[in-house]
């Protein structure tokens, strides 16, 4: 028996009588009132739920958690508001997170015309900068219809490097004073997956840089600090906290930003249970599991095959529908992904793979086959079959993925880690990219879960806000914020209220190997709670959005509550 099945059934019993203390577990604080929702099955809820020890001690009727409570317990009455187990992001880069709160952020930018004035405002805001950073913009519903230029930027800041990050990551515009410092000129070629874009009947770059090419950038700005970092990912971890997110999978962490964590986990001072997918080059400390604890763990290697839908980055099996002199940028190759999956299979690493296009998402299918069957090659126990026992791989984003190709996630054991808010957001474009023939190909969370496939929630942030609540709306609705819809949005795929619950609880849970812990409100797990002012589960649609967080709740202790 597991130990934290032997945990639960003592925690029962309310007494260790036979686990290695005799002292009886009694609950310190009782949650009741309000609507409790345990997520284990749909609709099913409890009167209260008694915590002790940062673990749930019992969940059901109030009478019955007085009994496991000791003398004095606290009882916590949530009113009107509603519980749910710890909402959990299944996909956010943390200390991209922070720093879009750190630095200037153009997430509300509509236009080219406000892309500059946002520009000139942080300048003369802050005037003594030798350059500047910023991230956020997405050009698909500006009046331009077109990516900002280094000419644009150029008309306000010239004098000092300017650098602005798309929305998805994944491209970035640069004014001609950053390209000059960067040592770009007409005759730098185009890394292996990137583009550097010019203008049409022009050699000179316009500033835009898709993908791998935005490394040429690099030397502009230095390198932040151990200190620059660690801000940046409490930053990160105080605004997940206050949005009602209990917990994260932190995607492409670096060396730093895993000195950062390790930190904060050492100073008590990490406040949501973090789990860490480290770039290619920190394999090894997956491998070694290490920072890890109660709060943080690493064990997950994250990788790329392509770009992203927006910046035409994302590889199609047959041409963009608005550009097809391309069909999307490949990062890697077979060979050299095949050679860190035997490393992640010998080691017990989790491969967590990026993939948007359809293109993208079959290929990462073909080499986790093959790699499955080498391997198992190579194991005379094993069993013959496609599946290899429970490693639990993943595909990151799963945006663009044919009928056939769903089907081999579930047949593969895949799990599709996916975020609701790029439908809402990409299917204002997808058609121009994609051609209508195609979207019934986009974002298919209920044909995933139709199929058996596990699919994890997540966000994306900072390339989407990092909000539980846009992303729960999404899933659901599968509307633009503003109640919008059309031809091919496809609402079939939107999910059930329950199975979008199960996104960001259980299927979370089971995708960071923490569902015996995590993920339901039952006896022996961790008290992960998030608290919202309303029942996402019965509010009208078009409600969802006006959902506000009341209290997040780790280990059973208050990490952020709503003032007042």
């Amino acid at each position: 028996m597991r130990l934290f099945a032997l945990l639960a059934a003592c925690l029962f019993g309310l007494f260790l009588t036979a686990c290695s203390r005799e002292v009886p577990i009694r609950a310190e604080v009782i949650y009741t009132g309000g609507t409790i929702y345990t997520g284990a099955k749909d609709g099913e809820t409890v009167e209260a739920v008694a915590v002790g020890d940062g673990m749930i001690v019992y969940a059901g009727t109030m009478a019955t958690a007085i009994k496991a409570s000791r003398d004095g317990a606290k009882i916590i009455d949530l009113g009107d508001s509603v519980m749910f187990p710890g909402f959990t992001d299944a996909h956010v880069h943390l200390g991209g997170v922070g720093q879009r709160e750190l630095t200037l952020n153009l997430d509300q930018v509509r236009s080219v015309e406000e892309l500059k004035a946002s520009l000139l405002a942080y300048k003369e805001f802050h005037a003594d900068l030798t350059g500047i950073q910023g991230r956020g913009w997405i050009e698909t519903h500006w009046p331009e219809k077109r990516f900002p230029t280094a000419a644009d930027i150029d008309t306000v800041i010239a004098d000092i490097p300017v650098i602005l990050v798309r929305a998805d990551g994944h491209a970035l515009v640069a004014n001609t004073k950053a390209m000059e410092v960067a040592g770009i000129t007409a005759e730098t070629p185009a890394p292996k997956g990137g583009a550097i874009l010019k203008d049409e009947g022009s050699d000179l770059p316009n500033g835009m840089f898709v993908d791998m090419a935005m490394a040429l950038l690099q030397p502009v700005f230095a390198d932040p600090t151990d200190e620059e970092v660690k801000k940046a990912v409490e930053t990160g971890l105080d605004v997940y906290a206050s949005r009602g997110w209990t917990g994260l999978h932190n995607m492409s962490v670096s060396e730093a930003e895993l000195k950062a964590l390790g930190e904060l986990s050492f100073e008590v001072k990490l406040p949501l249970r973090t789990y860490n997918a480290v770039v290619p080059e920190m394999i090894d400390y997956a491998i070694k599991r290490a920072p890890s604890g109660a709060l943080l763990t690493t064990r997950a290697v994250k990788l790329y095959v392509d770009g992203a839908l927006g910046s035409r980055g994302a590889l199609l099996l047959e041409p963009y529908s608005d550009a097809p002199d391309t069909s999307g940028l490949a990062l890697t190759s077979g060979e050299e992904t095949g050679l860190i999956f035997q490393k992640a299979l010998k080691n017990d690493v989790q491969v967590a793979m990026h993939a948007i296009g359809d293109r993208g998402n079959k290929l990462v299918l073909d080499w986790m086959e093959d790699a499955f069957k080498v391997d198992r090659a190579a194991d005379e126990n094993a069993k013959d079959d496609a599946t290899h026992p429970d490693v639990r791989w993943r595909i990151e984003h799963s945006q663009i993925v044919r009928a056939e190709d769903r089907q081999r996630f579930a047949d593969l054991g895949v799990i599709a880690s996916m975020q609701p808010s790029h439908a809402i957001g990409d299917l204002y474009f997808a058609p121009s990219r994609l051609g209508m023939d195609r979207l019934d190909r986009a974002y298919a969370w209920s044909d995933m879960i139709k199929r058996g496939v596990i699919v994890a929630g997540g966000s994306d942030a900072p390339v989407e806000v990092g909000d539980p609540i846009i992303e729960f709306y999404a899933a659901t609705v599968r509307k633009s914020l503003d109640g919008f819809s059309a031809e091919g949005w496809h609402p079939e795929y939107a999910l059930s209220r329950y199975d979008a619950l199960r996104l960001f609880t259980q299927f979370a849970a089971y995708a960071s190997f923490q569902e015996e812990t995590l993920g339901t409100i039952e006896t022996g797990k961790f008290a992960d709670f998030s608290v919202f002012d309303q029942d996402l589960m019965k509010v009208a649609d078009e409600d969802i959005l006006k959902t506000k967080p009341v209290m997040t709740i780790v280990g059973g202790k208050v990490v952020w509550e709503k003032a007042g």
